[in-house]
């Protein structure tokens, strides 16, 4: 493999085959995708283990007057916010802040939820094999913020599974997942849209489209979900 993809949908098919490879697949087990380009990459990959597909959605927290830089997450399902105190503290965000700002991404949150499920309920974790998918990580915050919030609602065995990533965030994820598959670890890195020779951004559509299908090609498997 040359490290280059033509797509989200072959990268995907490839991520498919590799945890194929490695014995994931049956009675179970759920993928969930990162929206919106990771759910085109995991639709793939339920397609190839045969797996009910939905999304798991983490929100950064924002530093006030920097609404680029995290000082936390929220995540779906998860009744506790992820907060780095530290950083928090740094970036003079106050108590009343980060209230607010919490409320606006949880909002945000089940403002996407009901865009991509509709009136279909989350699917159970408890006890489950979820593998995680995106299409890419760089920094990797918002994966890890995923993981940590999956990993509070029950879930028995998280695989974080991505197409192509640095080592060092490999490192990280490992730490919070008990399986890490990853199809590429190009140094330097540069960016996830190096690695894709079509990067098109991916849009709400799709998304629902991607989830339709899922429950369209197994509904009886998808109702189980």
């Amino acid at each position: 493999m040359d490290g280059i993809f033509e797509d989200r949908r072959d990268a995907g098919r490839r991520l498919g085959a590799a945890l194929a490879a490695r014995g994931y697949g049956g009675e179970g087990l759920l993928v969930l995708g990162i929206p919106r380009g990771g759910l085109v990459v995991a639709a793939e990959v339920a397609r190839a283990l045969e797996a009910p597909l939905d999304v798991v959605i983490a929100r950064k927290i924002r530093a006030p007057y920097q609404p680029e830089l995290a000082i936390g997450a929220v995540v779906s399902g998860d009744a506790m916010p992820i907060v780095n105190p530290d950083l928090a503290r740094a970036t003079g965000a106050t108590p009343e802040y980060l209230d607010g700002e919490i409320r606006h991404q949880r909002e945000e949150i089940e403002r996407r939820l009901a865009l991509y499920r509709g009136d279909r309920p989350p699917p159970s974790l408890a006890g489950r094999v979820v593998v995680v998918v995106d299409d890419g990580i760089a920094t990797g915050y918002t994966f890890r913020a995923a993981l940590e919030g999956l990993r509070r609602q029950g879930v028995e065995r998280l695989v974080a599974a991505v197409p192509v990533a640095p080592p060092e965030s490999l490192g990280i994820l490992a730490r919070l997942a008990e399986d890490v598959v990853c199809l590429a670890t190009p140094e330097p890195f540069l960016a996830v849209g190096v690695w894709y020779r079509n990067f098109e951004q991916s849009t709400d559509e799709e998304v629902i489209a991607l989830l339709r299908e899922n429950r369209e090609r197994a509904p009886s498997r998808a109702v189980q979900a």
